[in-house]
């Protein structure tokens, strides 16, 4: 009889015990803190072939809660923003351009430094950066950036790095960060799934109490090329980065990332990169020695994402073609790749051509040239008036010097962004778009806005490399033309003479490199 009911009472404490428990569980975590989770990064290109020098306000930076415009996965009610407690400092993302000048390096910096101090500790700090920043006498400053903040935060906190794939990885910046991932498509419409999946992440990893990754795979590839010859559209760079998603998802790996680097820069650090974390000590080399490899195998394949040929050839080639709208990217100023923007030498030869010289000849869109003294005159001249002023060579004339343009006012737009006030001029049947500052054109919205219809033009020139995918979109025909600027697509006649060698495709004849993945130490160690 005492055994029944010792063991009747028993039964009853574990019932009330396993019945209390889904209630005690609840009631823990929704008691248990959420994690304290800084932002900070500043974003450029930065050509060191172009003479532009890039200033603090061309950052854009925003600061404490407008950073959480920049994100659309970190709106009020998304599940992300609902998973920590954020604290967010500064976030600035400048259009590629020249050399950061040192000043506005260290005042940005500053800000963020001293924004991070007021609300210590963090349990995690998402850390939002390109990885191609120059700045006037400061070699890798994107490692300088995340050393700097380890002394602030201190070595407990959980870095959690996004970049583009044309980034740059150093020993330093590996070091410093935990968790680490890149854009895995050129032209990079992954941007901002790869920035969310830095931040789940970190979230993740804070939650789960796994904390940092045991082991960060680095494998330092001795590839440089151009972003035009490594889209991921085609092939090789299409297979290879196809591998990336997959080799990520496996068990006792948290993330894999190939860097391809960035090209138009003369620094030790510019080079491709394959990173990979995780717990698994084995999958994460074997991991990251596979796609290195595979990208190393690769090297002869890559091509250029479209056909090639000077400038003349381009255009006898759009001109003679039933193909419209013909493309033509002016290349070798490219201000999405750090060019600045306003090399005259492309519009100079394509206002001299007879072809587009009459107002009847084939319809040509270029965009764009800065011309802050021709769009004063058109202002005053007002739409649909004649007038003329010069455009252009203000920063870059290594090539030609500034051009005097005159023709009719089109139509005049104020209020973009970067270019703030743009205008459509037209000479002969060519329509020039000349803004206030420089301004990359890669929407056609970019175009309608100031009355150019881009898909009805016979001909389309664009300071840009690859097409940007609304412009790849509607192009009927495409080349890119190999033009002279601080981007110029030939690499081996730029006077490089500070990055690794050897270096392919610089020596063709170099050795087998050793691909084997060297481990990290954990940041703080």
């Amino acid at each position: 009889m005492k055994r029944m009911l010792f063991t009747l009472i028993s039964n009853a404490l574990i019932v009330c015990s396993i019945s209390a428990s889904p209630i005690h569980i609840k009631h823990s975590l929704e008691n248990k803190p959420l994690p304290r989770i800084a932002i900070a990064g500043l974003g450029i290109e930065s050509s060191t072939f172009s003479p532009a020098l890039t200033e603090e306000a061309a950052f854009h930076a925003s600061y404490g809660t407008d950073v959480f415009s920049v994100y659309p996965f970190m709106s009020a009610d998304s599940p992300l923003r609902k998973r920590a407690e954020w604290f967010p400092t500064l976030v600035g993302h400048a259009l590629p351009g020249g050399t950061v000048t040192r000043e506005a390096y260290e005042s940005l910096v500053g800000k963020t430094l001293e924004a991070l101090k007021k609300n210590l500790p963090y349990d995690g700090l998402y850390f939002d950066i390109h990885g191609a920043m120059s700045v006037v006498g400061l070699d890798d400053p994107e490692g300088d950036f995340i050393v700097r903040i380890r002394k602030v935060v201190g070595d407990k906190t959980i870095i959690s790095t996004s970049m583009d794939l044309h980034g740059n990885v150093s020993w330093r910046l590996a070091q410093n960060t935990d968790l680490i991932t890149c854009y895995r498509l050129a032209p990079h419409e992954d941007a901002m799934q790869t920035k969310e999946r830095a931040v789940a992440n970190l979230i993740d990893r804070i939650e789960n109490g796994k904390g940092k990754p045991a082991y960060k795979a680095y494998i330092s590839i001795p590839v440089l090329l151009p972003g035009e010859k490594t889209s991921t559209r085609i092939e090789p760079a299409k297979s290879v980065y196809a591998a990336v998603a997959p080799a990520a998802s496996q068990p006792g790996i948290i993330d894999a990332a190939i860097w391809v680097g960035y090209a138009w820069a003369d620094e030790l650090r510019n080079h491709a990169v394959v990173m990979v974390t995780g717990d698994d000590k084995e999958k994460v080399t074997h991991t990251a020695e596979r796609l290195a490899r595979n990208f190393w195998n690769a090297r002869e394949g890559y091509a250029f994402v479209a056909p090639t040929g000077t400038l003349k050839e381009a255009l006898d080639k759009a001109l003679a073609s039933s193909k419209h709208p013909f493309y033509i990217s002016d290349s070798g100023d490219n201000p999405t790749a750090g060019g600045a923007g306003d090399v005259t030498w492309t519009l100079k030869e394509i206002l001299a051509r007879p072809e587009l010289k009459t107002d009847n000849g084939p319809s040509l869109i270029y965009a764009s040239i800065p011309g802050p003294e021709l769009v004063k005159n058109a202002i005053a001249a007002g739409v649909g008036k004649h007038t003329e002023g010069y455009a252009g060579a203000k920063v870059d004339a290594r090539f030609a010097p500034p051009l005097l343009i005159s023709g009719t006012v089109e139509s005049i737009v104020y209020g973009d962004k970067d270019a703030e006030v743009e205008v459509s001029m037209r000479v002969g049947s060519v329509h020039i778009i000349v803004t206030q500052k420089r301004k990359p054109y890669h929407h056609e919205a970019d175009f309608t806005r100031l009355g150019l219809n881009p898909r009805k033009a016979d001909i389309v020139v664009v300071k840009i490399g690859y097409l940007e995918p609304e412009l790849y979109a509607m192009r009927a025909d495409w080349i890119l033309a190999l033009t002279p600027g601080g981007v110029d697509q030939n690499l081996e006649r730029l006077p490089y003479h500070r990055i690794e060698r050897p270096m392919f495709p610089f020596d063709k004849n170099m050795r087998e490199p050793d691909l084997s993945a060297k481990l990290v130490p954990s940041s703080g160690k």
